[in-house]
């Protein structure tokens, strides 16, 4: 690989990396928020699984809610992370849902599946 290759590459990574992003919010009364903007597929993923992990596994949390409103892109590795969420029994998604998404979860039949909200606020109390 040539230098300016191998530099147009970081490049192009670092900017794929601004533009993805999962922010934990801060609990409120057993209700963690999970807010997921950008692309997510196997190669971006770890974010977002590390995200979900943390929250599946606190005792504290009594309900998940994943913010997807802003998702522009997801595969089915997300799907995967979002099927293991839903096992806990506790997760609901804010949307609203983005098309691409809508149709991931069509298309795969997944999509009556997850609890929605159309807000985060009303995800919270669903």
């Amino acid at each position: 690989m040539t230098r300016n290759r191998a530099r147009q590459r970081a490049a192009d990574e670092r900017e794929r990396l601004v533009e993805q992003q999962v922010r934990v919010l801060p609990d409120d009364n057993g209700v963690r928020v999970i807010v997921c903007v950008g692309e997510f597929d196997a190669d971006t993923l770890g974010p977002l699984k590390a995200a979900s992990t943390a929250a599946a596994d606190d005792p504290e949390v009594k309900r998940i809610v994943l913010d997807v409103t802003d998702i522009r892109f997801a595969d089915s590795s997300t799907l995967n992370v979002m099927l293991l969420l839903l096992r806990t029994g506790r997760l609901v998604l804010a949307g609203p849902i983005p098309a691409q998404l809508a149709r991931l979860l069509d298309l795969t039949g997944a999509g009556e599946l997850f609890p929605t909200a159309g807000t985060v606020e009303a995800a919270r109390v669903l």
